[in-house]
């Protein structure tokens, strides 16, 4: 308890200098800590999601004349779920589900605040809920805020596919907000992404200062201090900064929750209380962080404690170990392994073992980046050393010669920034195959019931679409017992037909032909076959009689695509003013996300009510991976928030513990142009050095998760640009920040002998 005390009089009596490196210390661990809590917050966060919405789902119940009926409806409301619980109320009504007062009568609806919203915009909306709207859904029956959700109240006898239901909440949730496959690639990035990154930005905010810190302590042990009384001396130091961080990062957190909370993130929003602090979450900020601290602080006092003397007079440090590259050269082995086998495209099928070797690869790689950059620095720095001829230079090297340990602090943030964004690419990549796998377009399908002319146009011109048809199917007598055979048509020229398949062979505009998809046999809809089509001619209908004939268009259709075999029409062959029944609009786009909820949210906005077939993607899985891609992006600016204060703390250091050595050149007649020169090599010099590394490693990181994905991407070289303009600006900011280190003005006093 003594050297407890000793270490915060030391802390508190040491002049101005020492207390500001000391608030330098909080203000980094408090970013850090913000940044963890963040991170331990987000399951929390999806947890709270998923708990409301088992709290609503429907418990079956016994059949039974007076039971309550439900129906489930899911539906799409542009590129956004849209969920539908009919109830038809019996003589026991059981107790409502979260956020409505009562089971509503027919007639009665509630919806949520933001469905209401959009029947404020839309209010052909009010066709998908029949009755009259009575209240909102309070927030315990929600999701999430931007959640569309309604209860409908109906009659019996308007619900005969319902099933009783006995009461509301389950054990399980059927729609999660992230499938638990996903969630652990959700985990694995942000272990990648924030938590190496930030382990290493709080061992480096509790060694701020180090070299004047470990004078003092090497003066206290010459004073008679033992061993552990330096270390504890020490300890005091940088648990009383970490607490404060703590304490004050957390206050942080919150801040940040009441206003991101209500802002919301592209594809994600919460309620503030979701966001709120947990007892776990506090308690390993509060107590993880200072315990790093204490470690840390022991640590780095073995050295003054060990040979005070060599550190009072500044003697030769000893080269830096290389061990650290063991733990370098044990992770780059596991990724060079499954680089091999995606090369031999042998890619491992024991996804067990994967899931235990990719992330202890991550964890290695990471973590023996930090370990070498002191080991390449000293080695490179001596050598450019012994064989410059530039006096800038050399005085650059033999400064990282003799410290290479400044390497780790300033530079290990922007290093690991650069891996952990290789690494999210990779996840993005695979997302990307997970929502929509092996396909070069996507495609909708649209109904044109009760839409007219103008609207089928406007849908047609969607922006972003590429291409559209329109699809008909034959008219079969709904009254005949016997079985008709019927045929698909397709609307379209053959310049649009082209932009919904792979390749056509045989097209010839102004014909009707016979559509054949490759593979499909050739018997089908035979030559000399006639079939009626349904036209509306206002409120009229009639006949179009169409003979199959023997002129045939070959396509090959992509692996998921909207085209059926059948017939080929030129429009010219629906009369003018006359209009198919029954037809269904054919669009197609470019599978990226991004265009698919524009595409989307277009024919949401034209036709509120249509229900969009979106071939082979779930509405629901676009909702799951724009969450997931939410997330991911939040990991991605905290890890670039951790890396950018990694090194504006470390600089910042660096230039108060620097000003005595900066002030001694000065007074031997250095030039200041000399000086600056020699501050921006000191940095770039170990920092370049540090993202080439971190540039392969990442890359190869990143090709060894894709190949233990399953996926069909091993190799995502459309990233790699990314990565080196990313590189670039790093060493151009690093080296514009190394400039202010050296100041005008020269003050002797910085000299004097302790």
């Amino acid at each position: 308890m003594r050297e407890l005390l000793l270490g915060l009089r030391l802390l508190l009596g040491s002049g101005r200098g020492n207390r500001a490196r000391f608030f330098l210390m909080v203000l980094g661990g408090s970013i850090g800590v913000c940044c963890l809590a963040a991170v331990l917050t987000i399951p929390s966060i999806l947890d709270a999601r998923d708990a409301r919405t088992m709290a609503r789902e429907p418990q079956v119940g016994k059949e039974s004349a007076g039971a309550t009926l439900e129906l489930t409806q899911n539906d799409a409301y542009g590129s956004q779920p849209l969920g539908r619980v009919f109830l038809a109320r019996g003589e026991h009504a059981p107790e409502p589900p979260p956020g409505i007062p009562e089971v509503p009568d027919p007639g009665v609806v509630f919806v949520s605040p933001r469905l209401q919203e959009a029947m404020d915009r839309e209010p052909g909306l009010s066709g998908l809920l029949p009755g009259k709207v009575r209240g909102l859904i309070g927030p315990e029956g929600l999701g999430h805020p931007n959640e569309l959700f309604a209860y409908i109240g109906m009659r019996r006898d308007q619900l005969p596919e319902g099933t009783s239901v006995a009461g509301f909440g389950a054990r399980y949730v059927s729609s999660p907000a992230v499938e638990p496959s996903t969630l652990d690639i959700l985990r694995f990035a942000l272990a990648g992404v924030v938590l190496i990154p930030l382990a290493v930005f709080l061992s480096v905010c509790a060694r701020l200062s180090a070299a004047t810190r470990i004078r003092r302590l090497a003066a206290l042990r010459l004073l008679g201090l033992s061993i552990k009384g330096v270390q504890r001396v020490n300890a005091a130091e940088t648990v009383a900064a970490a607490l404060l961080g703590a304490v004050l990062g957390l206050a942080e957190y919150w801040a940040v929750n009441q206003f991101v909370a209500r802002v919301g993130l592209p594809g994600l929003k919460w309620y503030v209380d979701d966001g709120a602090l947990t007892a776990t979450t506090m308690a390993v900020c509060l107590i993880g962080c200072p315990l790093l601290a204490w470690f840390v602080g022991r640590g780095g006092a073995g050295k003054a404690a060990a040979n005070p003397l060599a550190t009072r007079r500044s003697a030769v440090t000893r080269p830096p170990r290389a061990w650290g590259a063991l733990l370098l050269i044990a992770g780059m082995g596991i990724v060079a392994g499954y680089c091999v086998l995606g090369v031999l495209d042998r890619p491992p099928r024991d996804t067990a073992v994967s899931s235990l070797l990719v992330p202890a690869a991550v964890v290695l790689v990471g973590s023996g980046l930090v370990l070498t950059l002191p080991v390449l620095s000293h080695r490179l720095s001596r050598r450019m050393a012994g064989s410059t001829g530039s006096l800038p230079l050399g005085l650059a090297m033999r400064r990282n010669e003799v410290e290479p340990g400044s390497a780790l602090r300033v530079a290990s943030g922007l290093v690991l920034l650069v891996f952990a964004t290789s690494l999210a690419q990779g996840v993005l990549v695979e997302l990307n195959q997970v929502s929509r796998p092996n396909t070069v377009q996507q495609d909708y399908r649209v109904p044109l019931d009760g839409a007219d002319a103008g609207r089928s146009q406007a849908l047609a011109e969607l922006r972003g679409a590429k291409g559209s048809a329109v699809e008909l199917l034959s008219w079969v007598d709904p009254n005949s017992d016997e079985w008709t055979e019927s045929s698909y048509a397709l609307i379209a020229t053959c310049a649009q037909l082209s932009e919904l398949v792979r390749r056509m062979e045989g097209c010839v505009d102004g014909k009707i032909l016979r559509l054949v998809r490759n593979g499909l046999p050739l018997d089908l809809d035979k030559p000399g076959t006639t079939f009626p089509f349904e036209l509306r001619e206002g409120a009229r209908s009639r006949m179009l009689d169409i003979e199959v004939p023997d002129r045939t268009v070959h396509v090959d259709t992509h692996s998921l695509s909207a085209v059926n075999a059948g017939l080929l029409l030129p429009p010219s062959t629906i009369p003018a003013g006359a209009r198919p029944a029954g037809a269904t609009l054919v669009l197609t786009s470019s599978p990226d996300p991004a265009v698919v909820r524009e595409v989307l949210d277009g024919i949401g906005g034209i036709a509120p009510t249509a229900a969009v077939d979106l071939v082979g993607t779930n509405v629901e899985g676009m909702q799951q991976i724009a969450v997931v891609k939410a997330l991911l992006g939040a990991g991605m600016v905290l890890g670039l928030v951790i890396g950018v204060a990694a090194y504006l703390v470390s600089v910042t250091d660096r230039a108060v513990e620097r000003r005595a050595q900066v002030t001694a050149l000065t007074l031997l007649g250095a030039r200041p142009r000399t000086l600056r020169a020699v501050q921006c090599a000191q940095v770039v010099l170990p920092l370049a050095v540090g993202l080439l590394l971190a540039l392969v490693t990442g890359k190869l990181t990143e090709s060894s998760y894709l190949i233990t994905g399953g996926g069909a991407v091993f190799w995502d070289g459309e990233g790699i640009p990314l990565l080196l303009f990313s590189a670039l600006g790093v060493v151009v900011v690093a080296a514009v920040g190394a400039l202010p280190l050296v100041g005008r003005r020269v003050n002797p006093e910085l000299i004097r002998r302790d």
